[in-house]
């Protein structure tokens, strides 16, 4: 079978079995066909809590494509997975982009997985710089300032935090709507943002 068409039938998340009854295969073949389009470089391997393979067949992953949520997995000990992968082509994304856009997505446990990006940050000013663009300064400064708490971080810059810190009668917002914290109140307050997530939470990090 051509891979063309192989790609075709199998794009998408397989395993052994779905693979073999795709193609109506015996399991000998089905194995043949992943490795074939593997050395090809369309698939990429996952393995579930239960160690089972599933396949992430894609024409995309021969494009050598990096997601946010691929780099997140790659640092955290809070495992994430997504049916909406996206891909950027070229370079892969940097930690300081992950963490705007784990922000950005409002995702729970996405961004409690993000928290340990501030373990490697070195780039401050491109952090700031990132999160001043999408308006999320406090936001990115009151999740370091709980990932402080939990890990040995990078120190967040001086310059960072002070432009960033909230002035007078500004308006204190979510991170993740309608959720805050019941022991985080201290950073809460600093940054005039509720943090989504409590202490029985980041248990993950503390393993």
């Amino acid at each position: 079978m051509k891979t063309k068409e192989l790609l075709q039938k199998l794009e998408g998340i397989q395993t052994i079995e779905t693979v073999m009854g795709a193609l109506n295969i015996n399991r000998e073949k089905a194995i043949y066909y992943i490795y074939r389009l593997r050395k090809e470089g369309y698939v990429k391997t996952k393995y579930l809590s239960n160690k089972k393979r599933v396949y992430n067949i894609s024409f995309e992953n021969r494009l050598k494509g990096t997601s946010y949520y691929e780099i997140i997995n790659k640092y955290s000990p809070v495992k994430i997975s997504t049916p909406k992968t996206y891909m950027m082509y070229g370079k892969e994304p940097s930690l300081e982009e992950t963490i705007i856009y784990a922000i950005k997505t409002q995702s729970f446990r996405t961004i409690l997985a993000s928290l340990a990006l501030f373990r490697k940050i070195d780039d401050w000013s491109n952090l700031y710089q990132l999160a001043k663009k999408n308006h999320i300064e406090r936001q990115v400064g009151a999740l370091y300032d709980v990932a402080r708490k939990i890990m040995l971080t990078r120190r967040m810059t001086k310059r960072f935090r002070n432009s960033a810190l909230p002035k007078k009668d500004i308006k204190w917002r979510y991170i993740v709507t309608n959720l805050k914290s019941d022991d985080f109140k201290n950073i809460q307050k600093i940054w005039k943002i509720y943090i989504p997530f409590n202490e029985k939470d980041l248990e993950a990090y503390k393993k």
